[in-house]
């Protein structure tokens, strides 16, 4: 009986290793290649050409989506006084499709900043899922504001 036991340990210790790691196994995450907006840019307030936004994105496999998302980086406090002026923080959160491809040039200008937006400092976040579910992102940070140049393509 105890043969049988130690036979079969040595053979699970054995075959789990084997089971447990497969070199098939996708484990890299997308490379994001953020080349607009760049960190600290100016991007103005109810612009109707969009925000300019390009960006490379790659995968050792298959790519399968990238989100954008954009939040308020307000720290809490002010130091201005009230206006009678109503703003609304700025937020998007919208997700894109590009699965099939490996590689993936995007440029668009679809995210559009209302008037209203408040002005100030915000994050704007990519992140990038492959096909096997591994996900990277990157942030950078910018400004909106009234008086930004208006960008042009």
């Amino acid at each position: 009986m105890k043969k049988i036991i130690l036979y079969t340990a040595l053979g699970l210790m054995t075959t789990v290793p084997f089971l447990a790691c497969s070199d098939d196994a996708d484990t890299t995450g997308p490379v994001i290649e953020l080349i607009e907006p760049e960190d600290g840019d100016s991007l103005l307030i109810g612009s109707t050409n969009g925000i300019h936004l390009e960006m490379n994105l790659s995968d050792n496999e298959m790519l399968q989506s990238y989100l954008i998302e954009i939040h308020s980086n307000f720290d809490g406090h002010s130091h201005s006084t009230k206006t009678t002026e109503e703003t609304t923080p700025f937020s998007v959160h919208k997700s894109y499709d590009v699965s099939g491809l490996r590689n993936c040039h995007v440029h668009q200008h679809e995210i559009m900043i209302p008037s209203d937006a408040t002005p100030g400092k915000y994050h704007l976040m990519v992140y990038c899922t492959d096909k096997a579910g591994n996900q990277s992102f990157i942030a950078t940070n910018i400004v909106l504001s009234h008086d930004a140049k208006e960008h042009e393509d």
